[in-house]
């Protein structure tokens, strides 16, 4: 049983984190086992309330994965992937938009807020907040590639104390009456960019980048992350992730994490102790 003389340690330790991110912008990818155990809800939710509360300025991007398959699977509407990506026809990105915006976003923004965070649920279309292109139409039918990111909605939400919980949907270049489904990944990844965030972090089911053995390796960067994609150790669904923590750390992000949403508290744990619990690229 822990004293509270330990207690008080654990949160003394965390003062120092506590001031340093005072004020700053925190970009969490929420996805996997994270969004659908019970658990694990209610615990993701206390964390990113506790941040809010400690001043640092979080917006949620949320996936929906295992939501859009049941979904597909009951009307029947084949889905596949291909390199880490939905292939999403029309009739997916009907189903895609209504689970990812009518329900999925709807239960994070009232989770949140019933734990005391104040949030507010958009969709990427919302207020043009975000634009994007065909990524490969034929390859990956209406999946997007974003190449707009309006800040001012996101700015407009934190400076009235709200907090973003953000469906990755986008809408057209051109403001088309088109719908783009965004891997939820790289909308973070491109949020952050946009915003040059302090930090994105990409809540996944496993402890995060692991080596061949299965350990985890807990500080990457570009030219050791090539090495792990050539060899083969970097692969299937964590390649879009890893290429989204690239391209907003070029961007100007100062450090992408990858942790594993299924650890109670992840979030906490990687921020506010010195050695954290995922992979850390910078």
């Amino acid at each position: 049983m822990i004293k509270s003389s330990q207690i008080a340690e654990i949160i003394i330790s965390a003062l120092p984190y506590i001031r340093k991110f005072r004020d700053k912008i925190f970009v969490i990818k929420y996805g996997g086992a994270a969004q659908t155990d019970e658990v694990l809800k209610l615990n993701f939710a206390r964390d990113i309330t506790l941040l809010h509360m400690v001043g640092i300025k979080v917006i949620v991007v949320h996936g929906g994965g295992k939501k859009i398959n049941q979904t597909l699977d009951l009307l029947d509407i084949k889905s596949e992937f291909c390199d880490g990506l939905r292939v999403t026809s029309k009739e997916a990105i009907e189903v895609t938009e209504m689970v990812l915006s009518g329900l999925v976003n709807k239960e994070i923004t009232a989770l949140l807020n019933q734990n005391g965070a104040p949030a507010i649920g958009i969709s990427g279309k919302d207020g043009g907040l975000l634009k994007a292109k065909f990524l490969d139409r034929e390859k990956y039918g209406f999946v997007g590639e974003i190449t707009d990111v309006n800040t001012k909605v996101i700015y407009d939400l934190l400076d009235r104390d709200y907090l973003p919980v953000i469906a990755p949907l986008a809408g057209g270049e051109n403001d088309e009456n088109i719908s783009f489904n965004i891997n939820a990944d790289l909308c973070a990844s491109k949020i952050a960019s946009y915003l040059k965030a302090d930090k994105v972090i990409f809540l996944s089911d496993i402890d995060g980048v692991l080596d061949k053995e299965g350990k985890l390796i807990s500080k990457l960067d570009e030219n050791s992350i090539s090495a792990l994609k050539k060899d083969g150790t970097i692969s299937g669904g964590m390649i879009p992730k890893i290429d989204a923590c690239l391209e907003c750390i070029n961007a100007g992000t100062k450090a992408a994490h990858i942790i594993n949403g299924k650890i109670p508290h992840s979030l906490l744990l990687e921020l506010f102790t010195d050695t954290g619990i995922g992979s850390l690229i910078r």
